[in-house]
């Protein structure tokens, strides 16, 4: 039987490192993704219209980034987590059961794009250390959308 990894001018250790990271990040954005389309659905109060679509725009975002994620860890030779359980277990990122105000919605949303950010960056150092360019820039443009996410929503509280 053929190997699905790729020829690769990272070593496996390099790859299963870069893997770990990169599932945490999967599992986080998973997790962001079902916080952040809840909120959409019960978001309610005199900035609906505008939290509504904030939110709508920050789920579809995420929605497509996963697939790019879970690609990254199957070039890397890994296997991406694909449950809930895998995703809760490797995720740092807090569920909101019950009801909550808009205000703490959104704030839960900054505080929960800032820890993604903060991952992101610690991925950035791994991948740059190991010479990893493609994990690289696929981190690096996911520094961006939640950095500028995190502005978004924090500009609401202010």
């Amino acid at each position: 039987m053929q190997s699905t990894v790729i020829a690769h001018a990272l070593s496996t250790e390099q790859r299963e490192r870069m893997a770990t990271g990169v599932k945490q990040l999967l599992a986080d954005t998973y997790v962001l993704y079902l916080k952040t389309q809840g909120f959409h659905w019960n978001v309610v109060g005199p900035n609906f219209i505008a939290l509504h679509e904030l939110f709508e725009q920050h789920y579809t975002e995420l929605q497509g980034a996963i697939d790019t994620i879970a690609e990254r860890i199957r070039i890397l030779g890994a296997f991406a987590p694909a449950t809930f359980g895998e995703f809760r277990q490797l995720s740092s990122i807090e569920e909101s059961p019950g009801k909550l105000d808009a205000f703490a919605m959104v704030e839960q949303l900054a505080e929960a794009n800032e820890g993604v950010a903060r991952t992101v960056r610690g991925l950035i150092s791994i991948a740059d250390e190991i010479g990893d360019e493609s994990t690289l820039d696929m981190l690096a443009a996911r520094l961006r959308v939640h950095e500028k996410a995190a502005w978004m929503l924090r500009a609401h509280l202010a």
